[in-house]
């Protein structure tokens, strides 16, 4: 029996990026079993409005109240899994940077070869593959892995890439604890990635690419300079030197 497997994008004002992650989702080929789940973090520019009118065609969505931060959307989307009897769930971006036809590739591991957690990596053996990246974003992506390979003694060449696919029962296990109020905005991401990989769950990268929309779409991204980059590095310091769980 194939595992249900349930694709999670993540947005907050993302009006018009994530109307064509949906098109592009919703014409690629995936298998009947995977759904898909928007979490909108909070939106108030009519991001909420166009996911709704695509609930015709199957497109469910949760929506928080408020702004909550990236890690606590995907914290959503994984309770939701988990409350649904989902036993895969998928995270990609809801700003159109990964490919909805590469989920496959994430997957394969896991229903294959039994892995408990597949990251995408923009990084791996590829050249050119992580798109038309600002200068500064080409700098943090290559220090964060560096860091985290450093600390942990496993190398992992794409640590910020949010394109992943995890198997839920690994969250039955007590040692990981999603629900820590410092892990709402981006610490949650390394810190699934650091657990999985320091308690000894199966780890693999695959290779993917990723899509840096125009500018005039709406920018990169949404992180804030310094302030956000410190929020991915923190749990990489905070977990190794035992300050937190």
């Amino acid at each position: 029996m194939t595992p249900k497997v349930l694709v999670v994008p993540v947005a907050y004002n993302e009006k018009i990026k994530l109307g064509n992650v949906i098109e592009r989702f919703l014409k690629s080929q995936m298998p009947a079993q995977a759904d898909y789940l928007i979490v909108d973090d909070g939106s108030d520019d009519g991001t909420t409005e166009m996911i709704a009118s695509f609930k015709d065609k199957g497109v469910m969505s949760v929506k928080h109240h408020h702004r909550r931060g990236v890690g606590a959307a995907i914290r959503t989307g994984i309770e939701y899994a988990l409350d649904k009897g989902y036993e895969i769930i998928v995270i990609m971006a809801g700003n159109d940077k990964d490919n909805p036809v590469e989920i496959p590739q994430l997957l394969e591991p896991i229903l294959r070869e039994n892995y408990d957690l597949v990251q995408g990596s923009r990084y791996l053996g590829k050249v050119g593959s992580g798109g038309q990246m600002p200068f500064y974003r080409k700098i943090a992506t290559r220090l964060h892995p560096f860091v985290f390979t450093l600390f942990t003694g496993r190398r992992v060449t794409d640590t910020t890439n949010g394109f992943r696919a995890i198997r839920l029962s690994i969250f039955s296990d007590e040692r990981f604890d999603l629900k820590q109020p410092w892990l709402d905005t981006y610490e949650l991401e390394p810190y699934i990635l650091w657990k999985v990989i320091t308690l000894g769950y199966k780890f693999k990268e695959v290779f993917v690419t990723k899509i840096y929309p125009p500018k005039a779409l709406g920018g990169y991204t949404k992180m804030i300079p310094f302030v956000s980059w410190w929020s991915i590095l923190k749990p990489l310091f905070y977990l190794r030197l035992g300050i937190k769980k």
